[in-house]
């Protein structure tokens, strides 16, 4: 049975048939899905999809893209499903300057913030970094990141860069982009990175894998990552489902 670690099944991409692929999922071998909110609206809808269904599970954070909705005031309503029982960690947060906005102080400002509140409860973090990997460390080790449990989400950056996650013994989540032909610098950090420390994800609807890159992503395509990242480990595909569905549980206490 595989874990997706990182899925957005409340996305309207989803909304024709969301109940009918969520019901195909425990036949097809996929036996929880981490469902990651990104902001107020994902917060509530992702929450209902976990109640509704006993394997999947969610988090509560606001994507760095999406801080720019964020008050002191409409905040509290994050901090206030905190203490559910599906919830299992803050995220996704982080940094994102591949847009020019938000701006990249009131980034900062809410990526602090949400650090600070996986501190006050005890939670493990999904960080989103795009682009940003010098001030996504410097502000991780400045806000003692290194003593909470988490996972670099989507990893794209260099393995010299997963080696100071690695210290803090964190996660890494490897998706679709992992099959894409051009992704030399990935397969680079996945060949470096233990499989103690790697996590599936599809991040769905996105990043498809080959051969549906370009397609609507699903957890029913976890299996083709798992055979890329064998093949690069030149290990069994059985093997890397095996790790990581153990690495995702022990993450997010599933």
């Amino acid at each position: 049975m595989i874990i997706d670690s990182h899925a957005h099944l409340d996305d309207s991409a989803f909304n024709e048939d969301r109940e009918e692929l969520i019901e195909k999922l425990k036949d097809q071998g996929i036996s929880h899905v981490m469902n990651i909110s990104a902001g107020l609206a994902s917060a509530r809808t992702s929450l209902a999809l976990a109640k509704k269904y006993d394997f999947i599970y969610t988090s509560m954070g606001v994507h760095p893209c999406e801080t720019g909705e964020l008050t002191e005031e409409n905040f509290t309503e994050i901090i206030s499903y905190l203490t559910e029982e599906k919830v299992k960690a803050i995220g996704e947060i982080g940094l994102d300057y591949y847009w020019n906005e938000p701006e990249r102080e009131l980034q900062q400002y809410w990526f602090r913030r949400q650090l600070q509140l996986a501190h006050e409860y005890n939670l493990p973090v999904i960080i989103h970094s795009r682009d940003a990997a010098a001030d996504t460390y410097r502000i991780m080790k400045e806000e003692r990141a290194a003593d909470l449990k988490g996972v670099i989400h989507c990893y794209s950056y260099t393995k010299e860069t997963a080696r100071d996650y690695l210290q803090w013994n964190y996660y890494f989540g490897i998706g679709g982009v992992i099959t894409f032909q051009n992704a030399k610098k990935l397969k680079e950090a996945v060949e470096y990175i233990p499989l103690e420390n790697i996590l599936l994800e599809t991040d769905s609807p996105y990043l498809s894998p080959v051969p549906y890159r370009g397609k609507r992503n699903s957890p029913l395509n976890l299996p083709f990552v798992a055979e890329e990242i064998a093949k690069i480990k030149g290990i069994s595909a059985q093997e890397v489902i095996k790790v990581t569905t153990e690495n995702t549980k022990k993450l997010y206490g599933l």
